[in-house]
């Protein structure tokens, strides 16, 4: 049954336009603005798409915006899904289902989280190199399709060496500073505390949010490359200076909006030459 509910969503998604699409983007809070740079352009919102969830946070619009970067085409998601929202693991992470039957090979993730690393600070840019998964939950558990993956599946690199390379060679190239760090998730909606975050710098993470690592999961059990990018919009409890707010995150999500979007569109520009 899930199979072809998935199947039936991306038949729909298919039908709206002609493009195939070889690459997702997720955008995380206040990063949606990179579907502006996008050509031949078809947006279909989510409450359109059979079976789809809907996401109910703020800046998060709630399209599938599927168009082209320079060569490639691209199926990028304006909006997520949370577990702290109430979703099931599997509808947190049923678009990048999706996805894979769309012809989807590589992911990128983004996301706007807190930093840990104490050598961050708000607005750097983050390549994620592994996370922890603290949720206490995962979005593999069930009944397994082997039209699908594997019943056990290996996440021994689950950001790819390959594009952790390409990412840190555009970077350079336009004179981008950027970090690298493990990155935990929590469930939330509340923000950490400070004990909490204790407890997870010295589990080895860098930084910690509340999205990515169940996309993450399910992109590796599909068979797909992922590259994660966090921008830091503040530092965690304990370690900043002032309270936490969403408004706050969206702000500093927004100042680093062009840098990331700069960043992704010229490493998708260059995503299948030497050089990149």
């Amino acid at each position: 049954m899930f199979y072809e509910k998935v199947k039936e969503s991306a038949q729909f998604i298919q039908g709206r336009t002609s493009l195939r699409p070889t690459t997702g983007i997720i955008l995380g809070s206040g990063l949606g603005s990179l579907v502006d740079i996008m050509e031949e352009r078809a947006v279909i919102p989510y409450t359109e798409i059979p079976n789809f969830p809907r996401s109910h946070v703020a800046g998060h619009a709630g399209n599938l915006v599927i168009g082209r970067i320079g060569q490639e085409i691209i199926a990028a998601m304006q909006g997520r899904f949370h577990y702290y929202e109430g979703f099931t693991m599997k509808e947190v992470t049923y678009p990048i289902y999706v996805m894979k039957l769309l012809g989807i090979e590589n992911l990128i993730v983004t996301n706007a989280c807190g930093g840990i690393n104490r050598d961050f600070e708000p607005g750097d840019l983050m390549i994620l190199t592994d996370y922890i998964n603290m949720l206490g939950n995962n979005s593999l558990i069930g009944e397994n399709d082997e039209r699908f993956g594997v019943r056990f599946p290996d996440m021994s690199e689950a950001y790819a060496k390959e594009l952790i390379r390409k990412a840190e060679k555009t970077a350079e190239k336009l004179g981008i500073s950027c970090k690298k760090g493990v990155y935990a998730i929590f469930s939330g909606p509340c923000y950490e505390t400070a004990a909490e975050i204790r407890a997870y710098e010295r589990l080895g993470a860098d930084a910690i949010g509340m999205s990515t690592v169940p996309e993450t999961i399910a992109a590796n059990y599909l068979g797909m490359r992922v590259l994660g990018i966090a921008c830091i919009t503040n530092m965690a409890t304990g370690i900043a200076k002032t309270k936490h707010s969403h408004e706050e995150v969206m702000r500093i999500a927004g100042e680093s909006s062009e840098k990331l979007c700069s960043w992704v569109r010229q490493l998708l520009l260059d995503w299948h030459t030497a050089e990149a």
